[in-house]
């Protein structure tokens, strides 16, 4: 029985053993953190990490500068505290994220400023030393930012400085560095951007100054100048503007852009619209860089195998999605969206994947079974939506290969055959093109305006002197009393024309009105003799105003005439000699194609007409035309006049008996004088409206 119990005890002492060996060994695979806690000692703040067991080495990390963070990462570690964030707002430190990911942990020390650190092992311990934060009281003129500080012992020359137009308006100035060694600063002075390059010297040639405000951007000059062992580029800007500044390895780029003031959105860099960080690394594996960028937003990065190597980078406040573009740029690689998912991967792989998985598909269309479905049309002919699917070759044609179509005018049918995939796009192109079309209703005032002035003056003079015989006056005429009863009285002698008119210089009239006449005679006592005086005037003023009104209504983009008019007819010889009647037109035409246009307004062709019968000659009746062909844009509803024909005629004649009406005040009996203005103009106004309901067409 004491021999059963002995060994009874020896296994039981075997397995716990074992037991312990075994725990030892999970223990050793598994190091998870279990506390966190900081505290100032010395001045110094102190963040310590407390681990089930003792780390092999010092942790790698690295630093982001806004927001200000410090990152360590520990391969093999979980997170042993049951809780991923701890609140410790101590100095400079707001708290810290502890977050577990594959096979390792990250801890993220969220400060309140950017600031560097130094980690050293204590037991199972790991204590992170903040640097002191350095306060110092910035001039109130100027903005300094230290963009990079700089780490080359030899002051080296600026290799190239150049300015280029960005995307959305924005003015770049790219400079060239020796080395990825040099120190930047930037500041803001006033309207002004300063920038510097510690320990540097500008070659001759780049001493200049550069007038861009043909650019279109908002820098109007960039001046490039030696201070000290300093190269300053001194920008300067107009309007209210931003900037942002980048570093990939040798390239110093710093963008200047317009600012814009819509509060619902962030200030950031063009097409981007990330929240702004700013990193400083040195050869940093790119894996890594974009784990980072991961880290920062909500989107999941699967990098391909293929992607290697380091960069150096250094970033001021630029949106991350900036940031990642310039990553891959910098590199060479590609990314592709699905969801929050990310893939990135060189160029040539991407699109080598792509071209395969275009080839696949293809491979399957051909395989895929045909269908036949069938599209009733209502606003459009099958034929012409017919045209249109079967148009184009390669991958601007909307049917496959192996697909048809047939048009079937009658009932105005489409049927098509195809693959199911290709019958969807064409149902999803007749819905975009089956639909009423829009209507337009133009309406034309044609308004014909006339003013014409006349002014006549005219005399006629006559009279009758004595006969050389005994003459006595009866009535109006001269007559001889010897002459024996029942006979002819002998008329006097008349002085001038048979009518007693010795001038005769009348006003002609004007406008198709007859000239009024005064006349006053002078005779003597005896009745002996006799002067007649006849002035004769007119002024005439007259008005007029002629209005067509034409109105059509019409699709959209589809050409629309309405014509009215008479026809004259006229002789015209035939080859045989004979005469035959032919008609000439005399027309008030509209001739409109209207484009509505996506924002509403209306693009119009017009061409309008508006003859008149005019003159007739020995040849048939001559026709009047005033012609109009314009294309105007026109608002909704709007009115525009598109043209005009101005006509102006004057004319002043002067009749006169030579010599006598040249006499001073007498010279006016012996003149005719007339004068004469016309103006005619013409106006056409064209109001297009869109057509809602057929009530607003009538």
């Amino acid at each position: 029985m004491n021999q059963q119990q002995s060994i009874w005890r020896l296994l039981t002492a075997c397995v716990g053993g074992l037991l312990a060996v075994c725990a030892s060994f999970s223990a050793a695979a598994q190091t998870a953190v279990e506390n966190v806690s900081s505290s100032v000692q010395g001045g110094v703040e102190v963040v310590r990490i407390d681990f089930s067991q003792p780390l092999p080495a010092v942790p790698a990390g690295f630093t982001i500068q806004s927001p200000a963070r410090i990152a360590l990462d520990i391969p093999g570690a979980t997170n042993g505290m049951g809780r991923s964030a701890v609140d410790l707002n101590q100095g400079n430190l707001r708290s810290v994220n502890v977050v577990t990911a594959g096979d390792r942990t990250r801890l993220v020390l969220n400060l309140k400023a950017a600031t560097g650190y130094k980690a050293q092992l204590q037991g199972k311990s790991l204590l992170v030393s903040l640097d002191p934060v350095a306060v110092a009281a910035a001039p109130v003129t100027a903005q300094t930012s230290a963009f990079a500080e700089s780490r080359n012992r030899d002051t080296q020359p600026i290799k190239d400085l150049d300015f280029r137009r960005g995307p959305d308006s924005a003015g770049r100035v790219v400079v060239d560095l020796p080395s990825n060694q040099v120190g930047v600063d930037i500041k803001q002075q006033g309207q002004q951007l300063v920038v510097e390059f510690l320990k540097s010297t500008l070659p001759e040639g780049l001493r200049r100054r550069l007038d861009v405000s043909d650019f279109g951007t908002p820098v109007q000059t960039v001046t490039t100048f030696q201070a000290g062992d300093r190269v300053r580029v001194v920008i300067d800007p107009k309007g209210q503007w931003e900037h942002s500044a980048y570093q990939s390895d040798n390239q110093f780029v710093v963008e200047v852009r317009q600012q814009k003031n819509d509060p619902s959105k962030l200030t950031q860099g063009p097409g981007f619209n990330g929240e702004k960080l700013s990193l400083n690394f040195q050869n940093i594996e790119v894996r890594s860089l974009l784990q980072v960028i991961a880290d920062f937003t909500n989107f999941n990065i699967v990098t391909s195998d293929s992607v290697s190597g380091g960069v150096t980078l250094r970033l001021k406040d630029v949106p991350w999605d900036q940031a990642l573009d310039i990553i891959l740029q910098a590199k060479g690689l590609g990314m592709r969206k699905n969801g929050n998912v990310l893939w990135i991967a060189p160029k040539d792989e991407i699109a080598a994947k792509e071209k395969l998985e275009l080839e696949s598909q293809a491979a399957i269309q051909n395989l895929e079974p045909l269908r036949t479905q069938s599209f009733q049309l209502n606003y459009t002919k099958a034929a012409d939506i017919a045209t249109q699917i079967t148009a184009g070759t390669g991958a601007a044609r909307i049917l496959s290969t192996r697909g048809s179509v047939i048009a079937e005018p009658r009932t105005n049918q489409l049927f098509v055959t195809d693959i199911p995939s290709r019958l969807q796009q064409v149902q999803t192109l007749i819905g975009k093109l089956d639909i009423a079309v829009r209507q337009v209703l133009i309406e034309a005032r044609i308004v014909e305006a006339s003013d014409t002035f006349g002014k006549s003056l005219g005399v006629r003079l006559g009279g009758r002197p004595l006969n050389t015989t005994n003459h006595a006056m009866v009535g109006a005429t001269y007559i001889n009393p010897n002459v024996p009863s029942g006979a002819t009285p002998e008329l006097g002698i008349n002085l001038g024309t048979t009518a007693g008119d010795f001038v005769s210089l009348p006003s002609s009239g004007a406008g198709g009105f007859p000239a009024a006449s005064f006349a006053v005679s002078l005779f003597s006592s005896s009745l002996s003799r006799l002067l007649n005086l006849e002035i004769s005037a007119l002024e005439a003023d007259g008005k007029g105003k002629l209005v067509s009104s034409p109105r059509i209504v019409t699709a959209d983009q589809t050409k629309a005439l309405i014509e009215q008019g008479t026809e004259f007819p006229y002789q015209q010889a035939t080859s045989s000699g004979a005469t035959s009647v032919a008609f000439r037109r005399a027309t008030l035409k509209l001739e409109v194609t209207p484009q509505i246009t996506p924002e509403g307004n209306i693009i119009l062709d017009l061409d309008i007409s508006k003859d008149s019968k005019g003159e007739v000659t020995a040849q048939g009746v001559a026709i009047n035309t005033k012609h109009i062909r314009t294309q105007v844009l026109v608002e909704n509803g709007g009115t525009v006049v598109i043209g005009g024909i101005f006509e102006l005629s004057e004319s002043e004649t002067e009749a006169k008996v030579p010599v006598l009406g040249d006499i001073p005040v007498a010279g006016n009996l012996f003149k005719n004088r007339q004068r004469t203005a016309s103006k005619q103009e013409m106006l056409v106004f064209i109001t297009p409206k869109m057509v809602s309901d057929r009530s607003a067409a009538r």
